[in-house]
């Protein structure tokens, strides 16, 4: 009698960072597209910046959108990064951005939440991981939501997703 074992192991590359970042490029095109936000040069810079958080495993959160009264409001959109730990999990497409929001006083603006990870390396490495990024993040306090945050999508690949959530007004 034989006996056989299969072992499978799945490294996290810059592949699967640029696959999952290129679907964020992508809702926020879609944004820019509806609402003339934010331009070429941030959706690339925030692409860029999602690539490498992701890669080196920092990445919590990060929400793009728009901010009125210290509040998201629709269209904004926050990402949650997960482990799959093996378990399988959707790779939709990206899209489904609802026009004709009123963004009047509104300012587009991204919020960034670094995960334990980040926070266990020691400060000389957080500055050098930050200074090798596209654009310098300030610190500050997340927005809080004017309405709720409805889960819509899931982006995945390489055992890790990126769960979307959009902000719905009431």
């Amino acid at each position: 009698m034989s006996s056989y074992s299969y072992t499978e192991s799945s490294t996290f590359t810059v592949t699967h960072a640029r696959h999952m970042a290129a679907k964020i490029a992508t809702d926020l095109k879609r944004i820019q597209r509806f609402y003339g936000k934010p331009s070429d040069q941030e959706i690339a810079n925030y692409e860029a910046e999602a690539i490498a958080m992701m890669k080196a495993g920092y990445l919590s959160s990060v929400s793009y959108g728009f901010k009125r009264n210290e509040c998201w409001i629709e269209p904004t959109l926050k990402y949650t990064a997960r482990d799959l730990a093996g378990a399988a999990a959707n790779d939709d497409d990206p899209g489904k951005i609802r026009p004709g929001k009123d963004v009047s006083g509104a300012s587009f603006t991204s919020f960034m939440s670094y995960n334990d990870a980040f926070f266990s390396l020691s400060q000389a490495e957080r500055d050098a991981f930050k200074g090798g990024l596209p654009f310098q993040r300030v610190s500050g306090t997340e927005p809080s939501v004017n309405g709720y945050l409805e889960a819509d999508r899931t982006y995945s690949s390489g055992d890790r997703a990126l769960d979307r959530s959009s902000v719905r007004s009431y």
